[in-house]
Formats: structure tokens, C-alpha cells, sequence
């Protein structure tokens, strides 16, 4: 899980300067900022990466007063729509990404959001709860991966989010088949609180990613003028891997949404079965219950009191009305 760099001054949680064929080199921020404020961070090529928890209450005005970072960095943290996109901002990537907590169970409250603002020379993320996508790039970075551009870098973010949520689909598809296999065994259980629950998974993270493809073709077609032709197909390899991870995220939905028609079928055929049960023992019960109240009444005239045979004559006429209403029952039932 995410650990903090040093003492977490100012909400930091890590930070590395890459140079081209070079593993990143941490950096804390006052060696950060005097590299950004000196002649070698225009110079020479190479980016500095800063991440941040927005947890920190110093952390977002930490950044305004000593970072060049564009206002649409700072709205899109304001906004309460946090639908994946990423925009180009007076030559600034702009990106919200959303990512899953890293101790995810599939619960919708677990999907979290990832800011990104990316320059020639500076990366700055900001989060507010630890995500795997962003853990995943920390370790490759501290396994010696090299970045050629801050473009790059973004890259291997998207790239990792994509894994992460192709990960995702791939464990909700074996809870699915396992819960068709229990379906088709007549093991219900909890199965339909379980596919309830995944379905509104899968539903937020479509809602949440589908607007991304739409978002970097746009900016596939206006770039900003210091991305290279390599970064611009990285970012198109990156678009038709999360347009196919929507793709199975709705043919799973569809398989979930009939699964639970499925189970909802099961049930109404078992409480139907369930009624016409207690309807044939009420309708059996009705003949015995009719006759011993009318012979309970303690009043005169009552019929066959002195007869010898009186008991089997009424217990005959019971059997007789019984095996009637309950052929009556069943023909109504075919």
C-alpha cells in the first residue's frame, strides 16, 4: 500500500525526477522546486513527478502557491462530476481518473478519483484515499522503470488502470459463473443480493469511464505542441483498451441483468407453488371445518344425534365433499 516519502511535508507522499534512460531519482519539494525554478528544468530533458494526498489540508495551497499548475487543475478537484476524461488546458493535460481503493470488495463506495495535471517538465497527481492503479506505477518506478516524457508517464498510469480494471471484470465474471453454477444446481441463497451488488459496480464504473474514450479522442486530435507522434499513439493504444474493458463491462451487465430475471422466475414459480400448496390445504380443511361447526352448535333438531350410524354417515359426507373440492382444486390448477 502507499507509504508516505519522508515526512509527508505538505501532503507529499512521493516524488522522482526522471531523465530519459534513467530509473526515477526521489525527490523531495524544495529539491523539486529548485530544479522546476532553474535553467537546467528548461534545458535539459527530463520531468519531475510529484504525488500528493489531498487528505493533507496543506497540500492544495501548498500546490497553488508554489507550483505552475493551471486553474482547471483546481476545478476539476472542486467538481462533483468525476467522470474519466482527459483535456488539454493551455497546453496542460488535464486528467480525472477514477481507480478502485486498493483494499477493493466490489462495493461502489470503493471507486475513487485520481487528479493528474501533466506538463513537459512536471507531473502532479493528487488523490485522497490510496488506489492500486497508482500504487502499481509507484512499485514499477521504484523497479527502475524509465519514462522518456511525462507523457509516458501518464501512459503507464492509463495503462495500469486498464489492468486494474480488466482485473476487476475478470474476478466479477468468476463470482457470476459461480453463481449461475449455484443457479443451476437450485442453490439460490444470497445469490440475488450478491448480483445486485455487482451489477452496481458494474454500472458506476461505465458511467464513470464511458465519457473517457470520447475525451482522448479529442484531444487525439489536437495535441498539445510538445507531445510527440509516440506519446499520441501510446494515448490511442490507451483509448481502444478501455473502450473494450466498457465493452465487457456491459455484455456482463446484460449476463447479470438476466441472471436476476432468471432467479426472479425461480422465486415466483416457487411462491406460486407455495400458495397453491396452502390454497389446497385451506380448500381439503373447508368441508370438516363447515360440518364439525354446524354440529358444534348446541341447539336442537341437530341431524342423525340418536342414529347408531350417525358418526360414519357424517364422517362419509365429509369425505365426499373433501375429495370433491380438491378435484376441483387440482383441474383449476392444470
Amino acid at each position: 500500500m502507499e507509504r508516505t516519502y519522508g515526512s509527508d511535508k505538505n501532503g507529499l507522499i512521493c516524488g522522482y525526477r526522471f531523465q530519459a534512460g534513467t530509473p526515477g531519482a526521489p525527490m523531495d519539494l524544495d529539491r523539486a522546486l529548485e530544479w522546476l525554478r532553474s535553467g537546467e528544468a528548461h534545458d535539459a530533458a527530463g520531468f519531475v513527478w510529484l504525488h500528493f494526498n489531498l487528505g493533507d489540508a496543506a497540500a492544495e495551497d501548498w500546490i497553488k502557491q508554489n507550483l505552475d499548475v493551471v486553474p482547471e487543475f483546481f476545478e476539476a478537484l472542486r467538481e462533483g462530476s468525476r467522470s474519466t476524461r482527459i483535456e488539454d488546458a493551455h497546453d496542460t493535460l488535464v486528467a480525472v481518473v477514477n481507480d478502485v481503493a486498493y483494499e477493493f470488495a466490489f462495493d461502489p463506495s470503493e471507486i475513487e478519483t485520481l487528479w493528474v495535471s501533466v506538463g513537459p517538465r512536471m507531473a502532479i497527481s493528487a488523490r485522497i484515499h490510496p488506489l492500486r492503479s497508482i500504487d502499481r506505477l509507484r512499485q514499477a518506478v521504484k523497479e527502475g522503470c524509465c519514462f522518456s516524457s511525462s507523457v509516458a508517464f501518464l501512459n503507464h498510469l492509463m495503462h495500469d488502470q486498464g489492468d486494474v480494471l480488466v482485473r476487476i471484470v475478470r474476478a466479477a465474471t468468476v463470482q457470476v459463473d459461480a453463481i449461475e453454477d449455484g443457479l443451476l444446481a437450485g442453490r439460490l441463497q444470497r445469490k440475488r443480493v450478491d448480483l445486485g451488488k455487482l451489477r452496481r459496480v458494474m454500472v458506476r464504473l461505465q458511467r464513470l469511464l464511458a465519457p473517457e474514450p470520447g475525451a482522448l479522442f479529442r484531444l487525439l486530435r489536437l495535441p498539445p505542441p510538445w507531445m510527440t507522434a509516440h506519446d499520441l499513439e501510446e494515448l490511442r493504444q490507451a483509448t481502444e483498451e478501455f473502450t473494450l474493458v466498457i465493452r465487457d463491462l456491459s455484455e456482463l451487465q446484460e449476463r447479470i441483468k438476466l441472471l436476476q430475471e432468471e432467479i426472479a422466475a425461480q422465486l415466483g414459480e416457487q411462491t406460486s407453488r407455495s400458495v397453491f400448496t396452502l390454497t389446497v390445504v385451506t380448500v381439503l380443511a373447508l368441508p370438516i371445518n363447515i360440518v364439525a361447526g354446524l354440529l358444534g352448535m348446541n341447539v336442537g333438531g341437530i341431524p342423525l344425534a340418536q342414529d347408531p350410524h350417525g358418526f360414519h354417515v357424517i364422517v362419509g359426507i365429509i369425505v365426499v365433499f373433501t375429495i370433491l373440492a380438491g378435484w376441483i382444486a387440482f383441474r383449476k390448477r392444470e
